[in-house]
């Protein structure tokens, strides 16, 4: 006779009760079904509270990306997974992965049309360069709006390849007052301030130009005074990523040097190559920094390949007119959250119930200075594939309550993006925190044309704009957001403790469920 072996749940015991051929006894071994709220009470406001003050101290000195306070910060999380004996995917001793950086300083170009000087500030400013360059042309491509869309191209009728090219601010409109790209009278990428720049800046790069001219005499009038003073006060620009491709020079001009390269530039929208001599001496002065992500890494038992991350930003925003910015809920709270969050898991594998899939504990450089750090993460150097990437829940600001919030529990918390991709994620949210955590899901943020812009404003983007399901967590802004009174007195421990169970009850059913997260919303 074959052996039948049926299962018994008994009080939290699975038994594997077999009828064999050689008797009828039972098998009575046992398997202890994991419990997650053993692990999830680990996970108390005191340990949070303790870390938290350490954390958001004057002694990190605000955490600013690339400053000896972020240095400090990343030792820190270092030897708490140490601690932990959570070792580093990276291997070793190595926790950091390393974010090259270049801090970005004003560079004053040497500029003459036909032989007539124009002076830095006053008719031109340089928006991006990667290498000092000395270019002298008499082929200048003008490509009107500089505009590039499915429905309207300037540049359908002219070769920019290798070639400098002159743009005029705005967008043609129809017979109905209409933008021409979207058939509408609202403000489309290509008219819209900041974005437009860097739609005509897409543009001329995907056509192949080495450079771009850009008139827009609003946004030069605002950019200049800016730019001037940054240089004459020695102050630095812009952190951004290094990278290793040699990007394209642009400038922003003035309307006066745009009629010197073209005088008919207001009433042309024609693109046609101008024969005018232009002579560009520019100087890079930027400078290289290194910073670090964080990375601890639990394996999974039974599917190792498939990666759970857990993320949040470590930096802040530094020492300003000798304030040191804390940044306790901003992220101090989502950094610390994440550091209970893998003791739990820790935890419940020395128990013998590690996690079915891997949990990644990624804390990130730079989100300040424009998501920099996640987005060298998914864009640069994935330490695991991207395909292999099951979810990503961030935290960033979890901390304390939204004064604007009028109705509704304190225990609250906005998920922003659960529902944006992924069904199951959404439905996994609602059924654990229903079971778990009773924490009020507002969803208010929950929209990518939200004008706070929430949904892009956290390193969750850089996972979602690659089809990867996430869930931001956020308590939403408060009087001391981004100001030197972010300190860890203002924190709300009991709401930062549930909160914080709340993302471990998620990432332990993600990671434990017997499918992979189907993605059915995914974006091209």
């Amino acid at each position: 006779m074959k052996k039948i072996l049926l299962t018994c749940l008994v009080s939290g015991l699975i038994f594997s009760c077999g009828t064999s051929s050689k008797g009828n006894s039972p098998s009575t071994k046992a398997v202890e079904i994991a419990n997650p709220t053993d692990y999830a009470s680990t996970i108390t406001s005191a340990e949070l509270k303790e870390m938290l003050y350490k954390f958001a101290s004057d002694e990190f000195e605000g955490r600013e990306t690339g400053e000896k306070g972020q240095k400090m910060a990343v030792e820190y999380l270092k030897m708490q997974y140490k601690a932990l004996e959570i070792p580093t995917p990276l291997g070793g001793d190595n926790y950091f992965q390393d974010v090259p950086l270049e801090k970005q300083k004003t560079a004053e170009a040497q500029l003459s049309v036909n032989g007539k000087s124009f002076n830095s500030f006053d008719d031109h400013i340089v928006l991006a360069i990667s290498k000092s360059m000395n270019i002298s042309v008499t082929d200048i491509v003008y490509v009107g709006y500089g505009i590039d869309a499915d429905n309207y191209s300037d540049y359908k009728a002219v070769d920019v390849k290798g070639k400098l090219v002159l743009a005029k601010a705005g967008e043609p409109k129809d017979a109905n007052g209409n933008y021409i790209t979207s058939g509408k009278d609202e403000d489309t990428k290509w008219t819209n301030g900041r974005q437009s720049i860097a739609s005509k800046r897409d543009a001329a790069k995907d056509n192949g130009a080495k450079g771009l001219l850009l008139m827009d005499a609003n946004l030069f009038a605002r950019y200049a005074p800016f730019f001037k003073r940054q240089t004459e006060s020695g102050t630095s620009g812009r952190l951004s990523l290094k990278s290793n491709e040699e990007g394209m020079m642009m400038m922003m001009i003035s309307e006066t040097l745009a009629k010197a390269l073209h005088t008919s530039i207001l009433e042309d929208a024609n693109a046609k190559t101008l024969n005018t001599k232009l002579n560009i001496a520019v100087e890079n002065k930027s400078e290289s920094i290194m910073s670090e992500n964080v990375v601890a890494f639990i394996k999974g038992s039974e599917k190792p390949d498939e990666i759970v991350v857990i993320s949040a930003h470590l930096d802040h925003e530094g020492i300003k007119d000798g304030e040191v910015y804390n940044g306790a809920d901003d992220d101090g709270s989502g950094t610390i959250a994440i550091l209970e969050i893998a003791e739990a898991f820790k935890m419940a594998e020395k128990a013998g119930h590690g996690p079915k899939r891997s949990i990644l504990f990624l804390h990130v450089t730079g989100e300040e200075k424009g998501l920099l750090g996640s987005k060298h993460y998914t864009d640069n150097d994935p330490i695991f594939p991207l395909a292999n990437t099951v979810a990503d829940l961030n935290i960033d600001m979890i901390g304390r309550t939204d004064p604007e919030r009028k109705e509704g529990d304190r225990n609250y918390i906005y998920l922003i993006g659960s529902d944006k991709l992924s069904t199951d994620l959404h439905n996994i949210s609602e059924a654990v925190n229903s079971k778990y955590t009773n924490v009020e899901l507002d969803y208010t943020y929950n929209d990518e044309n939200d004008p706070n812009r929430f949904y892009y404003r956290s390193d969750h983007y850089n996972f979602a704009k690659n089809n990867i399901p996430v869930i931001f967590y956020f308590n939403g802004t408060h009087a001391d957001y981004h100001k030197a009174s972010d300190t860890p007195d203002k924190i709300e421990y009991d709401l930062l403790e549930n909160r914080t169970r709340l993302v471990f009850h998620t990432a332990w059913e993600v990671a434990n469920r017997a499918e992979r997260l189907v993605v059915d919303k995914a974006t091209e």
